[in-house]
């Protein structure tokens, strides 16, 4: 998962980074307006966390443009509290916002609240290979066969196949399918994707990417 952050304090910048870098984001910097909009082209980010107060380009007119060109949600962070200033974000287009100083881990958690709409709000039917995934039915077909596989198991595979050959991290899939605030055993995705794999016809599988996490390919 690939997230641009867009800060003209270099300091909040770094700090932003270390963070999300930790909890396994990709992160993509840029000092402002200008850059964070040619990086946006270049590496499509999957959500941006942008500063309100820059020079030249604020906040409000960048969230704005990333709507309108890239169509990601936008995280602002403002070092103000006032209405007046949330009610801009909201009408720019913003998912929300972290008033200034924050706590790195509330940050973390907005960051994946947001993601989790943002991905349930994506196309109904997913297609991948020879299975079709409906997320208004909860049914995966397989050719002329339906199953209804188990909840978190239909949410793995849905993720999984939101970006085919996209590796995501343990720890992310497990915030995705289980929650932000899921404290058991990691053995829990194994057992899943052992599951999954079962089920997947051939020509699509799993992939595990030793000491990162897993990606779904299509093979034929």
């Amino acid at each position: 998962m690939r997230i641009l952050v867009v800060d003209d304090d270099v300091n909040i910048l770094e700090l932003v980074s270390i963070h999300l870098s930790q909890a396994g984001y990709e992160v993509i910097k840029a000092a402002n307006g200008i850059q964070a909009l040619e990086k946006s082209k270049k590496h499509f980010p999957d959500l941006a966390v942008v500063d309100v107060m820059m020079p030249g380009m604020d906040g409000f007119e960048l969230t704005r443009r990333l709507r309108e060109e890239a169509d990601i949600p936008v995280l602002l962070l403002t070092a103000k509290g006032e209405l007046e200033d949330k009610e801009k974000g909201f009408l720019a287009g913003s998912d929300d916002y972290v008033v200034k100083p924050f706590e790195p881990k509330e940050l973390l958690f907005r960051i994946n609240a947001i993601l989790r709409r943002y991905d349930k709000a994506v196309d109904t039917l997913i297609e991948i290979g020879p299975i079709t995934i409906n997320r208004q039915s909860y049914e995966v077909s397989i050719g002329k066969k339906v199953l209804l596989p188990p909840l978190k198991e239909f949410e793995l595979l849905s993720v999984l196949a939101s970006k085919p050959n996209h590796v995501f991290e343990r720890d992310l899939l497990i915030e995705r399918v289980w929650g932000f605030d899921y404290e058991g055993d990691e053995q829990t995705l194994n057992v899943h994707i052992k599951r999954l794999r079962e089920k997947l016809p051939e020509g699509v599988k799993i992939v595990t990417v030793r000491g990162v996490g897993y990606k779904l390919e299509v093979t034929s």
